[in-house]
């Protein structure tokens, strides 16, 4: 492999972390919205219970913020609430395997195989 193609590809699976990323931010913002509504409790709220600012409070509800585990772990102890997080496998698509009949998934390349 080509220098160039493996910057190629560590460029792309920089892009598909980024866009994941975004997508769970955007879960989890949505998720706390939901709480709140049903807690009827507002972002105020929220912010006085965490002993944080309205400001952080509408950066983690944004959907953009990069929430850390200790963040969500924070939100959920001011709430009285529960984190879930759960890993499943994607279904599988048309084309994800690379030529010799391999699986190229970023979990089989890093070692940590299927688990089905």
């Amino acid at each position: 492999m080509s220098w160039g193609k493996t910057v190629s590809l560590f460029a792309r699976s920089e892009s598909h972390t980024d866009l994941a990323a975004a997508r769970l931010a955007r879960q989890a913002s949505a998720s706390l919205a939901g709480l709140l509504a049903g807690l009827g409790r507002s972002r105020s709220d929220l912010a006085k219970a965490m002993g944080v600012s309205p400001g952080r409070i509408s950066q983690i509800m944004s959907g953009d913020a990069n929430l850390t585990v200790r963040t969500l772990a924070a939100v959920a102890e001011a709430l009285n609430a529960e984190v879930e997080i759960t890993f499943h496998p994607r279904p599988r698509e048309t084309g994800t395997n690379d030529s010799d009949g391999r699986d190229s998934s970023p979990l089989r390349s890093a070692g940590l195989g299927s688990y089905h």
